[in-house]
């Protein structure tokens, strides 16, 4: 009997099971000022094709805004959406997506029922806070705009003490929007954000540090990226956010996990997708090796 072996599928079968988390703005979606390599999203799209590859979008976009950016981007279809900064998670289901209710049950009792019109009111009044659009709000996010020159560690402060007066637990993550020129702010519980989410993900799911890999390019992307998990920078990132990344990682002693893209690799120039790619070519080099 004459078997026949294809040696790249044995090397894929030999292979570890590998987690590639990513934002999506200015992330893998080529949506900022900077240029896109050529062939850079289809060789992602190979990558994550293959078998024992799984794939979480993990971004302030909401259910809907993901579903459009892969329509409009032709992106792969990932296993999981970790949406809304991390205060939602979705998994793939034959009829569409479904949220996971231990997920959803893991992070309500940090608002005590409160919800995110009941916050608003509680924070009503303080200087600098402009309440986003109904539908960038969930049961689990209240985002505000706010001026970029305003001062961070006072409102912080201020939000803050009226939430504990609640006995309410919450985290604040700050953000640009680069495009809009303003400041974002989105409070959600204390156990949720996208390193949370990505760690409850990993946990419920059996993927190790060593076979996690995030990509991220903006403020809100900050909390994994100077984590334990492996994580890139993509080279399209603003240079203030780099500087913050690389500070913070070396505070935390997690500096080794934080690699920032620079191009070169593949003959891409390290921005979006191609940075991503060289952030996974540096933690795994076996997963992108046939990519050349």
């Amino acid at each position: 009997m004459v078997f026949s072996t294809d040696a790249a599928t044995v090397r894929h079968s030999l292979m570890e099971p590998l987690l590639i988390c990513t934002d999506l703005d200015r992330t893998l979606l080529p949506n900022g000022d900077s240029t896109e390599s050529v062939g850079a999203r289809p060789a992602f799209a190979r990558l994550v094709s293959r078998p024992h590859t799984a794939l979480a979008y993990v971004t302030g976009r909401d259910l809907a805004l993901v579903e459009e950016a892969i329509q409009e981007y032709r992106l792969p279809e990932p296993d999981w959406i970790i949406g809304d900064v991390g205060s939602s998670i979705y998994d793939k289901r034959t009829h569409g997506w479904s949220p996971l209710e231990a997920w959803f049950l893991h992070i309500s009792h940090d608002w005590q029922g409160f919800g995110w019109s009941d916050l608003a009111m509680v924070l009503a009044g303080l200087s600098g806070l402009a309440l986003q659009p109904e539908n960038r709000q969930n049961s689990h996010k209240l985002s505000y705009f706010i001026p970029l020159d305003a001062d961070l560690p006072v409102l912080t402060r201020e939000i803050l003490t009226r939430l504990e007066d609640h006995a309410i637990a919450a985290s604040l993550i700050h953000s640009i929007d680069e495009n809009a020129a303003i400041g974002l702010l989105d409070i959600l519980p204390q156990r949720a954000g996208k390193l949370h989410a990505v760690e409850f993900l990993m946990r419920a799911q059996g993927f190790s540090h060593g076979q996690t890999i995030f990509a991220g390019d903006s403020g809100n992307d900050l909390s994994v990226l100077t984590s334990a998990i492996p994580a890139v920078l993509v080279a399209n990132a603003h240079p203030d956010v780099a500087a913050q990344a690389t500070a913070e990682s070396e505070r935390s002693g997690t500096r080794d996990r934080l690699y920032l893209a620079k191009g070169g690799f593949l003959g891409m120039n390290g921005n979006y997708s191609a940075g991503i790619l060289e952030g996974i070519g540096h933690f795994h080099a076996d997963a992108v090796r046939e990519l050349d």
